[in-house]
């Protein structure tokens, strides 16, 4: 049965600056530390980790929220493609970011929910500490 993931993140930027570099190939690839494809619009395709994650923009409403589907390929044939929700809010001292990751695969959902934070959180984090130096 698929499962539902709710994650939050604190960073020490502006929330539009996260909700830019995301949706930016070039800068999504930095922070991950491989090549991703990405774009704005609906109907964007997604590709990172050299294809391990896929799937498509499905709406973004500018700088505070994207919609994406979203699949791992240790999702089985049979899984419906995952759908992302990020949020970005302004806090004191820079933005938070609210990710809701609804249908992951039972099966997949531990390694989605440790990847979050090791893949996307910690990496980014630290890539804005280095860029702020």
């Amino acid at each position: 049965m698929p499962r539902t993931l709710s994650l939050a993140a604190s960073m020490p930027v502006d929330p539009e600056l996260l909700f830019d570099m995301y949706l930016d190939s070039d800068r999504h690839a930095a922070f991950t530390g491989s090549p991703v494809t990405i774009g704005s619009k609906p109907g964007s395709p997604f590709q990172a980790f050299e294809g391990t994650l896929s799937g498509s923009i499905l709406h973004t409403v500018p700088k505070r929220l994207i919609v994406q589907s979203w699949r791992s390929v240790k999702f089985a044939e049979g899984d419906i493609d995952s759908t992302l929700i990020l949020r970005f809010w302004p806090i004191p001292d820079g933005a938070r970011i609210e990710f809701v990751h609804v249908n992951v695969p039972e099966t997949d959902f531990a390694g989605v929910s440790e990847g979050w934070g090791k893949f996307y959180f910690a990496p980014w984090r630290e890539y804005l500490e280095t860029q702020s130096k």
